[in-house]
């Protein structure tokens, strides 16, 4: 039974991996076999070598380094705001009231749309691509808080008051702890939106100075270097794999009890 079990989760563990290795497998004998040019599907070889050719002349870093610099400053805006609005509006009926028919109207609209107004505004520098991408990831990290305070169990907090708790020592003691797995999916939403802005708002209003891998994407399609699309885009996938993967690490360190898994 043992030796059964151990199989099985051996199994689960490299699968993952066996199915990767296979599409990239199929992808390459598919390209050969049928003889496709490079301009519409590059073989994953051609992408490698592509890949390492960027490594080597050190552009991907440039471009990589960028991207994630404005990743970060859009997303610890974003959360910094965010958190603070959500929790004003769990803890304050009358900022509730206020803030509600404001977070209503904005949330839904599609916040790509802002970008020709915020170019408008603030040019295509660094400002515009670090406001749009904290602006969208605003609204999630906000309402994830919000929701979460809301969802407090109130036999804890009546608990903290009968046992003489302050407001004060009830928010900081009992809610906020209690919030903190919905603000931690409120911060993985959040950066998971504040990527695609990013990206989206390098794509569209980027420059050969600013650069970013936004830009590289389209450049690269602009001149028909469909290996360097494919290989930003590998390096795309890959970083936010690791900035999800390293916030999940974080929130289990930080705060171990609001980690269901």
């Amino acid at each position: 039974m043992t030796r059964t079990w151990d199989m099985r989760a051996l199994a689960e563990r490299i699968l993952p991996t066996l199915s990767i290795l296979g599409f990239i497998l199929l992808w390459q004998v598919f390209v050969d076999f049928r003889g496709i040019p490079a301009i519409y599907l590059p073989a994953p070889t051609e992408i490698v070598k592509t890949l390492w050719e960027m490594i080597l002349d050190g552009s991907i870093f440039v471009h990589l380094g960028a991207t994630l610099l404005r990743i970060f400053a859009g997303f610890l805006l974003a959360a910094f705001t965010g958190i603070i609005v959500g929790l004003m509006m769990g803890m304050s009926r009358i900022f509730e009231r206020i803030a509600d028919p404001w977070i209503a109207a904005l949330y839904p609209l599609p916040k790509i749309s802002l970008i020709p107004l915020l170019i408008i505004w603030l040019g295509t520098g660094e400002g515009y691509k670090i406001l749009i991408s904290a602006v969208t990831a605003f609204f999630p990290i906000a309402m994830s808080t919000y929701a979460g305070v809301r969802q407090v169990d109130r036999g804890l907090v009546k608990a903290a008051e009968d046992l003489g708790a302050n407001r004060t020592q009830v928010q900081l003691n009992v809610i906020l702890p209690a919030a903190i797995p919905s603000i931690f999916s409120g911060l993985q939403l959040g950066m998971g939106v504040t990527i695609i802005l990013v990206v989206a708002a390098e794509m569209i209003g980027g420059s050969s100075r600013g650069g970013g891998m936004g830009y590289l994407l389209i450049h690269a399609g602009q001149v028909m270097e469909t290996e360097k699309v494919f290989a930003s885009l590998v390096v795309l996938t890959l970083m936010g794999a690791a900035i999800i993967k390293g916030q999940q690490w974080l929130d289990r360190r930080l705060a171990p009890w609001a980690v269901l898994h």
